[in-house]
């Protein structure tokens, strides 16, 4: 017996071998469709018994097998049917012949034998055999089953009484010796009337009994036998036929132990290479329920005793197996042996001595064994392996089965076959062909075992003729191992697989091998490696903004509270969290991504885009070129929404050695990502600007910045150009502007605009223009400090612009010399160039997205460095001769390298030479503050006392510095000046015209600004004084008294005056109280005795009432008289 029977278990040493053989030219299908139907009778009750009879049923059987019967009647063939299709009955006597011939084959062991005929009709299928069942096809055969029952009974009749006939045989009568067929020439010549002959003769028929009494369901007879058989084998050495009944007695005592069988889980097994369909039709038999002779309590306890414990069932196995091993033509049986006692111990969960077994069974040598042996050898190896869970062990010789079908003694290597279990090795080395199992946690197997499996598994699919599936092991082997392969082996397996994918290119679709086998597709993401993805916000000038205030913005339903510290997060919910910015239709959107190049040398990367869903999205795709091992790199991958709604990003494709990847987020928990889930909006318009002004950038806030270098006080104009650059219509337009945080306080309007004729132009389509002129207008603190000149009294300074007459002249002394800067730091804080920035702020809409509430805002900055002009170090103020007037003394500075000239309304020029200061003196009318507007009850309320103050001090000095109209001038230009930054609350008290305003009339002219008035001497002087009250309250009554007085010119004032001056009436004037808005007169007069320039001198008296408010109040002009001879004025 050369062919082992690997299939082979304990439980099978009770059932009866029946062969299923066609006859002639059998259809397959319909062969084994009729075979599974008998096979499906693997267990018959036998009738007036408690007992049942096993049947296998073998489909291909050798005949040298049948050899072996008297050694172990399970492998005796001793039922026989046969298939045949005949269509006439010409044929049936050729079909008869055959059917006999068949039997002849096994006719030395054969009980009885069937033939089932199909197709044939007429009186010789009508006619009654038991023998030959005919029907008319393999569909109309309700009965088979029965046939099948009816021929294990006869089959079991016949066992029966060849049970009975050998264990009734008298111990006087000459037994046979029953041998092996190697045996029978070893045993020619010996004596037969030994005792030792005797013995071994008695002790085998024992054995053959108790296989007998096994098969024919009597278990506690079998295990009877078998223990005598080796009481009786031992004594005569007979080692093949002891090994035999311990092998028997094993076989009892599992059945009595493990009745649900120990075949396992490779009864199911798929059909090997020698039996291509005989395993997965063959049924095991099921429990063992009764005995066939009583099912009394005794009988049980009488098996039990006869029987072996688990543990000694194994160690006479090992005991059976050792006496095999001593035969060299028993190989098949001790390897059959080895397969059973694998079988019980996988049971007994012993996967290490389960292990001895099955590496003994390896080294028994079987002779010459056919290719398709050995592969089906190393297979069942295999399975057995994984049986007791072994899976590295049943992983390798499942690789030697692989490699046996491609030995180069095969004439036609069976590469489908060797691929085929070349993938069912894998689990056992921890490999898996979905690439979603390496990306979880550490790497599992041996890397260099895996790398070499991986690379036998591309060539064989190659030697395959399947490009394709080359293509997807070797992306597999690049995308999992890389990290174990050296800088060698990566230039090796790439470029092997640029080869690979010239002819056949890889994608992702699922490769679907004959057998169902399903190869998910293999994403190259670690080429390269992603570490980081982030959405990129639009452009600052081309972001979307809601307009405020529409309901349901800002309103968020995900939870009532403001913070919950029990909100667990989790990576899935961040990847799919909505970004808090959008993007719009039809514009470019950007994703950044930080790659890594892990290969040594350079990795170009071709068609990189964006993978979304949720709206029509074009990518974009890019091509990069990544250095060798590169750091983090990062990458833009760009592309535009063409529909408006939510989009979400879910990963990226590439194309790298000719596979294509769609590599997805969501399959990579290694990558940082802020979010993938983004809004778009409706289109909008697109607006590009353009400048008379040279721009340069500064920050990304800002598009462009606007960068020009102004003298304080100078004004430049700026011409904007407006151009739709979108597809949109613009139809709003609106401009803001807004300083930026400066310590500079800024005077006037900074920066002003007339946007009405640019919107006018509205809508604006695609590609045209709207031209806009913006008037930069640089007005800073013209005031300096004081102390960073030298000390400046009146004797070093010059005053322009005083009157020839005016007695501030006279109080002054000419200057000798012009005054400079004290020292170097102060000229440089004088030269210290200042900043202002400002933004012009477009706030734009049209199209889709203006319907939706969504703008667009662009940004010019405007950015103007000021230089100093001039600057005011110290302000004064003196009385002028008219109490509605006064003198403004400004101390100007010229700190530029430039003559400068300095210019008020109505006064003098005055020229500057650069580091000079001059005083200039500037007469003006006081100002009725009274008249400017006042903020209303409601903002008084809401503002601060203190902010308050400084708005009315900037409108009084707003007012001033309108009327003073200051400017300067350099060569060509000639910008303004202000002084609002000088004027303190003392100059401006003196500067207001007092609510309180007093007029003195001399003969009806009024007598202010040095008005000399003239009269005779000796005629009566009229005197008229009128009080106009301005304030807010009334005021009164008031006491005024006129003191006449000469003054010499030289310091000295006469006040006695009593026989040159004489009052008509009284020198007192009396007013009652005065309401506000009016006005009150009085008169009196005076007479001059003799000519001369008198000086009246108006005050009020102590106690008067009007005391209690300011003396600023009470202010009356200088009466200056000049009383002339008659003869004098005649003559004149």
């Amino acid at each position: 017996m050369s062919v082992p029977d690997y299939m082979q278990c304990a439980e099978d040493h009770q059932t009866v071998l029946v062969v299923v053989q066609p006859v002639g030219i059998v259809p397959e299908e319909q062969f084994f469709k009729i075979y599974k139907r008998i096979a499906s009778v693997s267990q018959v009750s036998i009738r007036d018994s408690q007992r049942l009879l096993y049947i296998r049923y073998r489909h291909h059987y050798l005949p040298e097998n049948n050899e072996w019967g008297d050694f172990q009647t399970h492998r005796k063939v001793v039922g026989l049917i046969s298939i045949t299709t005949c269509a006439s009955n010409k044929e049936w006597p050729q079909t008869a012949e055959r059917f006999h011939g068949q039997k002849e084959v096994y006719s030395s062991t054969l009980y009885d034998s069937r033939l089932l005929v199909f197709g044939l009709q007429g009186d010789i299928a009508e006619q009654q055999r038991t023998d030959v069942a005919f029907y008319p096809d393999f569909e109309d055969c309700p009965d088979v089953e029965k046939r099948v029952d009816d021929f294990v009974e006869s089959i079991f009749i016949v066992l029966e009484s060849k049970r009975l006939d050998r264990a009734t045989d008298k111990s006087g009568d000459k037994l046979p010796l029953l041998c092996v067929p190697f045996e029978k020439k070893d045993f020619v010549g010996l004596d037969t009337d030994s005792r030792h002959y005797k013995k071994r003769c008695q002790g085998r028929m024992r054995k053959h009994v108790g296989d007998l009494c096994l098969q024919a369901g009597m278990l506690q007879d079998a295990l009877v036998h078998y223990h005598m058989a080796v009481e009786l084998l031992r004594g005569v050495n007979d080692f093949l036929w002891l090994g035999a009944a311990l092998e028997g007695l094993c076989s009892a005592s599992v059945i009595f132990h493990y009745p649900g069988g120990t075949a396992g889980r490779t009864v199911g097994r798929k059909p090997s290479v020698s039996q291509p369909a005989d395993a997965g039709k063959r049924h095991r038999p099921g429990a063992l329920t009764a005995n066939g002779i009583s099912a009394d309590t005794s009988t049980e306890i009488g098996r039990a005793k006869n029987c072996l414990s688990p543990e000694d069932i194994i160690e006479k196995y090992k005991e059976a197996i050792s006496y095999y091993g001593k035969y060299k033509n028993a190989g098949v049986i001790e390897l059959e042996a080895c397969v059973k006692a694998v079988r019980v111990l996988a049971i007994q969960k012993r996967a290490r001595e389960a292990s001895e077994f099955l590496q003994n069974a390896v080294y028994i040598n079987l002779g010459q064994l056919s290719e398709e042996e050995k592969i089906q050898r190393y297979s069942i190896l295999s399975e057995l392996y994984q049986l007791i869970g072994f899976h590295r062990k049943s992983a390798f010789f499942k690789r030697v089965a692989a490699m046996q079908c491609v030995a180069p003694t095969i004439p036609e290597p069976g590469w489908r076959a060797c691929y085929k279990l070349l993938l069912e090795t894998l689990p056992g080395y921890s490999l898996s062909l979905d690439p979603k199992d390496f990306s979880k946690g550490t790497h599992r197997g041996w890397a260099a075992v895996q790398m070499r499996l991986l690379h036998e598994l591309v060539y064989a699919s190659r030697r395959m003729g399947n490009p394709a599936l080359s293509v997807r092991h070797l992306s597999f082997l690049l995308q999992t191992m890389l990290d174990f392969l050296s800088d060698q082996e990566k230039k090796e397996v790439t470029q092997s697989l640029e080869n690979y994918t010239s002819k056949c290119p890889g994608g992702m679709e699922v490769i679907t091998l004959p057998d169902g086998l399903k190869l998910p597709p293999v994403p190259f993401t670690k080429l390269p490696i992603v570490r980081s993805v982030k959405l990129l916000n639009l452009p600052v000038s081309l972001r979307p903004h809601k307009v405020k205030g529409l309901p349901g913005q800002n309103m968020s339903t995900a939870s009532p509270f403001i913070y919950s510290p029990i909100i667990m997060h989790n990576r899935g919910e961040e990847r799919c969290k909505k970004i808090e910015f959008q993007w719009v239709q039809g514009d470019v959107c950007e994703v950044q991504l930080m790659v890594y190049n892990p290969m040594p040398y350079e990795l170009r990367v071709e068609n990189m885009g964006l993978l979304t869903s949720g709206v029509e999205f074009e990518s974009l795709p890019a091509a990069l070129s990544l250095p060798a091992e590169s750091g983090l790199y990062p990458v833009t991958l760009v592309g535009v929404p063409r529909t408006a709604g939510n989009i979400t990003v879910n990963g990226y494709h590439t194309s790298v050695f000719g596979v294509t990847s769609d590599c997805l987020l969501e399959g990579l928990p290694s990558v940082k990502t802020s979010g993938s889930l983004v809004e778009v909006i409706p289109s909008l318009p697109r607006l590009q600007l353009s400048t008379s002004l040279p721009r340069r950038s500064i920050c990304q806030e800002l598009s462009s910045t606007v960068s020009v270098q102004l003298f304080n006080g100078e004004t430049q104009q700026l011409t904007i150009t407006l151009e739709n650059i979108g597809s949109e219509d613009i139809e709003t337009l609106e401009l803001t502007s807004k300083i930026l945080s400066t310590k500079e306080k800024v005077f006037g309007e900074f920066l002003s605009w007339d946007l009405e004729e640019a919107s006018s132009r509205l809508p604006l389509k695609s590609g045209q223009a709207v031209t806009l002129t913006v008037h930069i207008k640089v007005e800073l603190d013209f005031s300096g400090q004081e102390s960073l000149l030298q000390d400046l009294n009146d004797d070093g300074i010059s005053v322009t612009g005083l009157p020839i007459s005016s007695p501030l002249r006279q109080l002054l002394k000419p200057r000798s010399e012009t005054r400079a800067f004290g020292s170097e730091s102060g000229r440089a804080e004088y030269s210290h160039v200042k900043t202002l920035e400002a933004v012009l702020n477009f706030k734009y809409s049209g199209g889709a997205g203006r319907v939706e509430g969504y703008h667009r805002e662009l940004s010019l900055g405007v950015h103007v460095d000021v230089e100093p002009s001039v600057f005011f170090t110290r302000v004064n103020t003196l009385p002028a001769t008219s109490t509605r007037q006064c003198h403004l003394l400004l101390d100007i500075f010229n700190p530029t390298e430039h003559e400068l000239t300095v210019s008020a309304e109505n006064n003098q020029d005055l020229v500057l030479h650069a580091s000079e200061c001059q005083r200039m003196a500037i007469q003006v009318d006081k100002f009725d503050f009274e008249t400017l507007p006042q903020p209303d009850q409601q903002t008084a309320c809401f503002t601060s006392p203190k902010q308050l103050e400084e708005e009315r001090q900037h409108a009084q000095g707003s007012q001033i510095n309108s009327k003073l109209g200051i400017c300067w001038s350099i060569i060509s230009f000639r910008p303004k000046a202000s002084v609002e930054g000088v004027l303190n609350q003392l100059v401006l008290e003196h500067l207001q015209l007092a609510p309180l305003q007093w007029d003195v009339l001399v003969n009806g002219k009024p007598c202010d600004c040095d008005v000399i008035a003239d009269c005779r001497a000796g005629d009566p002087v009229t005197l008229e004084v009128r009080l106009t009250n301005r304030s807010k309250n009334s005021v009164g009554p008031l006491a005024l008294t006129v003191v006449p007085f000469q003054d010499f010119q030289n310091g000295v004032q006469n006040y006695d005056l009593g026989e040159a001056v004489t009052f008509i009436g009284s020198n007192t004037f009396y007013i009652d109280t005065v309401k506000p808005k009016e006005d009150s007169v009085c008169v009196g007069a005076l007479l001059f005795l003799y000519a001369g320039d008198f000086y009246l001198n108006i005050k009020f008296q102590d106690d008067s009432a009007g005391r209690e408010l300011p003396l600023a109040w009470f202010t009356l002009p200088s009466v200056h008289i000049r009383a002339l001879d008659a003869q004098l004025q005649a003559g004149a």
